[in-house]
């Protein structure tokens, strides 16, 4: 079989590196428009967040989802020009976009902790960035089937399954709708393997694109069925997120943890760190130290919900509180404030520590 040697030119880096920064700037701005349109669909309808999809019938939600996939469409082709370990990174833009515009349209306040995470996500990821290796580019469909038919690659797509499954099945129940790290981490995790096949089918559509046909190839098609599954699940789950949590603290840990568990998928598939020094490995585990540090912060740091009506009442020691029925409308006071006699009032004893 007659193979063909690629070559990455500068140029080709170049148009890489503009498409990747187009994707995040359109990407960024979907998380906004799509999570309007979710909060149009909820208040009209079951929320996603609890099963339903009337989102599917609101047209805002659908413009999101356009900006999306044309946001997507431009990371699929830079992934064709330019090697995943440079393109990936690169997604830190979105977060800006996002956080930005979650700002002035969604009200979305992001605390001084909150910037500080999506820094160290910026700075561990240049980090990473600095120091990856070189990307050989396969020549061939042929040739990336190989790589993900090794037992090790094998070992982690099993592993991923298995962790996917035990999200979904036993943590999404549980804590899917208190814990943002659940929804994000099936797709965050998911999308590793969905770059992985869309850099199969990039190179061979360059490769069809320059003489070469992989049309033929079976590996084509099978790389083509898992990258539209695992988008599928991506996207069901991350609508679940956004209509969750805040975007502007979804963004950034989605992207912390997508870039991670992409990256050392590509480390396993590709082998990345084969050749490199001590030191240049030594600085690549530190920027994913750095964006696990930003990704804690900012789940600490995410917008609590609003307190039940249960939970209005404070509990102080010692202290009494005094519930006021009034046209249906429950009112509190403290013990030490003036008492209308036009009221019906109900003694009730707080918390005592």
């Amino acid at each position: 079989m007659t193979t063909h040697e690629p070559s990455i030119s500068p140029n080709d880096n170049l148009k890489g590196f503009l498409l990747a920064m187009l994707s995040s700037a359109f990407i960024g701005s979907s998380f906004i428009i799509k999570k309007l349109g979710l909060r149009r669909a909820g208040a009209s309808g079951s929320r996603a967040s609890s099963g339903g999809y009337g989102y599917l019938l609101e047209p805002l939600w659908w413009i999101g989802m356009i900006t999306m996939i044309v946001g997507e469409f431009s990371n699929f082709v830079a992934y064709i020009y330019a090697p995943a370990i440079l393109v990936t990174p690169l997604g830190a833009i979105s977060i800006i976009v996002s956080a930005v515009l979650a700002h002035f349209f969604l009200k979305e306040k992001l605390q001084k902790m909150g910037v500080l995470g999506c820094i160290l996500c910026v700075v561990g990821s240049t980090m990473i960035v600095l120091h990856a290796p070189g990307e050989r580019t396969p020549s061939s469909v042929d040739e990336i089937w190989e790589l993900a038919i090794q037992p090790t690659f094998l070992l982690y797509t099993a592993s991923v399954i298995a962790i996917v499954l035990f999200l979904v099945l036993y943590c999404e129940p549980r804590y899917g709708q208190t814990n943002i790290l659940i929804y994000v981490g099936i797709c965050s995790i998911i999308g590793s393997l969905t770059v992985m096949s869309i850099k199969a089918i990039g190179i061979a559509i360059k490769l069809t694109m320059e003489g070469w046909s992989q049309v033929a190839h079976f590996q084509t098609w099978v790389f083509l069925m898992v990258a539209i599954s695992c988008i599928i699940i991506q996207l069901n789950y991350l609508n679940k997120a956004l209509d969750t949590f805040d975007t502007a603290v979804v963004s950034p840990i989605h992207y912390a943890m997508f870039t991670s568990f992409t990256i050392f998928a590509s480390v396993i598939m590709f082998k990345d760190w084969s050749g490199q020094s001590a030191s240049s490995i030594a600085s690549e585990l530190c920027g994913f130290i750095t964006i696990l540090s930003g990704t804690v912060v900012l789940h600490d740091t995410r917008s609590s919900d609003p307190a039940s009506v249960s939970e209005m009442y404070m509990s102080v020691s010692p202290q009494v509180s005094w519930y006021f029925p009034a046209n249906g409308d429950t009112w509190k006071r403290k013990s030490e404030e003036i008492l209308l006699p036009d009221f019906d009032a109900i003694l009730k004893q707080d918390h005592f520590t």
